[in-house]
């Protein structure tokens, strides 16, 4: 059972995330750069973030992939930049993910896959990353229809606070 949605805050893919499950009542968060820095300035503060010390996307993209149990990549028919840096870590960190292309799966079909995924690698912190806004006009809408329609593959338990999560990451 999804317990967390984990994501840095950036427009998109990211922000989508943290909307879909601020609607369906889910707790969320994660780690974003020093400067709540994002490409349309300072994260919003209704985004409950945690800022990095120190650290820019990168170190932000890394510490979401580690303190996750998996990682959901949402991407358009190829992976670039933060999304393709995210993969890697994923890979380095030994963490699973699941890639979807939103170019070829439907946003129903995405949740279902991702729900099955969760399911199999017992995950309760969900990282969600993928492109931001100016490099795709899809990624929000996308990204928040799939993520709300995978919330409700879920149970409706989620408490305010997970199990596990670290001091001071809300």
């Amino acid at each position: 059972m999804i317990m967390r949605i984990v994501s840095g805050g950036q427009t998109g893919v990211d922000r989508a995330a943290l909307d879909a499950a601020l609607a369906g009542g889910v707790p969320c968060g994660g780690w974003c750069p020093s400067g709540r820095a994002a490409e349309d300035g300072p994260i919003p503060e209704r985004y409950p973030l945690q800022e990095m010390a120190d650290g820019g996307y990168a170190s932000r993209t890394k510490k979401n992939v580690r303190t996750s149990d998996a990682t959901a990549i949402l991407y358009f028919g190829e992976l670039s930049g933060g999304t393709q840096l995210t993969v890697f870590f994923c890979i380095q960190e030994r963490k699973p993910y699941k890639l979807i292309d939103g170019k070829e799966i439907p946003p129903e079909r995405a949740a279902v896959l991702l729900a099955e995924f969760c399911r199999e690698h017992a995950v309760q912190t969900f990282n969600v990353a993928g492109p931001r806004a100016s490099t795709d006009a899809r990624a929000y809408p996308y990204a928040y229809e799939v993520i709300s329609a995978f919330l409700q593959h879920q149970p409706t338990a989620h408490p305010a606070i997970c199990p596990g999560t670290p001091p001071g990451v809300v």
